[in-house]
C-alpha cells in the first residue's frame, strides 16, 4: 500500500511540475534571468506552493503521526554550517547552469531528452559522492 501511495503522489507531483512549466528549462532559466528577459510565471508557482505549505503544515504537524508512516522525520538542525551552505551553492549553480533541480529533472525524463538523462546521471553521481564523503 505504501508503494502505491508513493507512486501516486510522485505521479501527481510530476504532472504538477510539468503543468506549471518547471520541466521547461527555457522557462526556468528565464525566471532566473532577473536582469535580462525575466519570466515571472514561476514566482507564482513557488508562491502558491509556499502558501499551501504554510497552511497545510499547521494541520499536518498537529497529528500524532503521518497517515502512512509510524512517525514524522524532521531535522533537528537549526544552525547553518559549511555543508549546508556549500550544498545550497552547488544546487543553485546546477539549477542556474541547466535549469533543473532534482524533482523537475526526474519528471522530465519522460521526454526522453538525452541532455536530461545526462543531467540526471550526473546528479545521481554527485549525490552518491556527497553521501560517500559525508559518511567518512
Amino acid at each position: 500500500m505504501h508503494g502505491v501511495a508513493a507512486l501516486l503522489c510522485g505521479m501527481v507531483f510530476g504532472v504538477g511540475l510539468a503543468v506549471s512549466g518547471m520541466t521547461d528549462t527555457a522557462k526556468v532559466l528565464g525566471f532566473l534571468d532577473i536582469f535580462g528577459t525575466w519570466v515571472p510565471d514561476l514566482a507564482f508557482v513557488m508562491g502558491s506552493a509556499v502558501c499551501v505549505t504554510l497552511v497545510a503544515f499547521r494541520f499536518v504537524l498537529k497529528r500524532k503521526q503521518p497517515l502512512l508512516s509510524a512517525g514524522f522525520v524532521l531535522s533537528g538542525k537549526t544552525a547553518l554550517d559549511g555543508r549546508l551552505l556549500s550544498g545550497a551553492a552547488i544546487f543553485g549553480i546546477g539549477w542556474g547552469v541547466y535549469g533543473y533541480c532534482p524533482g523537475p529533472a526526474l519528471s522530465a525524463l519522460v521526454y526522453l531528452d538525452s541532455k536530461t538523462v545526462i543531467f540526471v546521471v550526473a546528479m545521481l553521481v554527485g549525490m552518491a559522492l556527497a553521501n560517500r564523503m559525508g559518511s567518512t
